[in-house]
């Protein structure tokens, strides 16, 4: 895969939360402007979502680019982050690993360490799907960390009935390149081209699986990650809610695709309605998505957020 030239070069580091042997894996795409976090969703790390470059270029290149000093790590139980020893166990019995109140503790780890690096700085958050929970639950209890928000295709509080109990999924699950297809391209309408920009995954699902050691040597070769925010999704889509979103007062910015089938129209009404921001926007990209960020609606995506981050969209 080509890279563009003059793009910035990441490093990484393993950040060890207090208290505690996990680490996480953390990486930095230095840059002089304001500091700029994002957070992964529910099933793939940093490098296969900010970090991942189509075309030799990625989200973090984008938002370096922009000006800003961009930051991304992976959740425990996620790439190079440390895995908990019941994800070497049989999953049933055992509750779904990595809650988003635990996430939160995680994020929190991170943006503490920046601040320390940044002499204090608040620092903007972009965080994707199940992601933005763990965001949000972080935003709502430290305001003063936070500068802008951005939650791109946002999990919101629904009131389905008949769904399982979160707590009966088990601890962990494995997941194919064959699932994140079939999962990638589902809201796409059937006469409408492929919108992704490797339509059957052909780097990118090889590069997935390389996310984690033992990946290859299951039949069929497939990442195993937490339960814990598919538990947070069913919880969510029940009506119960990890967080408060009146808490959440940094400005916030809500961006989605047209055909994301988990934040819809009400979704996002009734999160822009529900957040505590005095300065709130909500997006819709067309032809695009909840994985759009791997799609050929990127562009409108990073434009948005960026926008947003910059303070030049209100």
């Amino acid at each position: 895969m080509a890279i563009s030239p003059d793009v910035p070069t990441s490093r990484e580091f393993h950040l060890t939360l207090p208290g505690s042997d996990d680490t996480l894996l953390v990486r930095h795409w230095p840059g002089a402007g304001d500091p700029v976090l994002y957070v992964h969703g529910a099933t793939f790390p940093s490098a296969l979502s900010v970090g991942y470059r189509f075309g030799g270029w990625s989200w973090a290149d984008d938002l370096n680019a922009g000006g800003f000093d961009v930051w991304g790590f992976d959740f425990i139980g996620f790439g190079g982050s440390s895995r908990p020893r019941q994800m070497s166990m049989p999953a049933s019995g055992i509750a779904p690993l990595g809650r988003a109140t635990e996430a939160a503790i995680q994020v929190g780890a991170v943006v503490d360490h920046i601040r320390k690096q940044r002499a204090g700085a608040p620092v903007h958050i972009v965080a994707h799907s199940w992601g933005t929970m763990a965001a949000g639950f972080f935003a709502g209890h430290h305001p003063d960390a936070v500068g802008r928000l951005v939650l791109f295709g946002p999990i919101v509080r629904r009131e389905r009935e008949g769904l399982p109990l979160p707590d009966s999924i088990g601890a962990w699950s494995e997941v194919t390149i064959a699932d994140q297809l079939k999962r990638f391209v589902e809201d796409v309408p059937q006469s409408h081209p492929p919108v992704l920009i490797e339509p059957e995954l052909a780097e990118w699902g090889p590069a997935y699986l390389a996310s984690e050691a033992g990946a290859t040597g299951r039949t069929p070769p497939a990442v195993r990650i937490p339960n814990g925010p598919q538990a947070d999704i069913i919880a969510a889509m029940s009506g119960q809610f990890p967080y408060n979103p009146r808490r959440v007062v940094a400005p916030t910015l809500i961006v989605r695709g047209e055909w994301d089938n988990l934040c819809l129209d009400a979704d996002a009404a009734w999160l822009t309605h529900a957040l505590g921001a005095t300065r709130k926007a909500d997006v819709v990209v067309p032809k695009a998505t909840h994985l759009m960020h791997l799609e050929h609606g990127r562009d409108g995506l990073f434009a948005a957020a960026t926008d947003w981050l910059s303070g030049s969209a209100s």
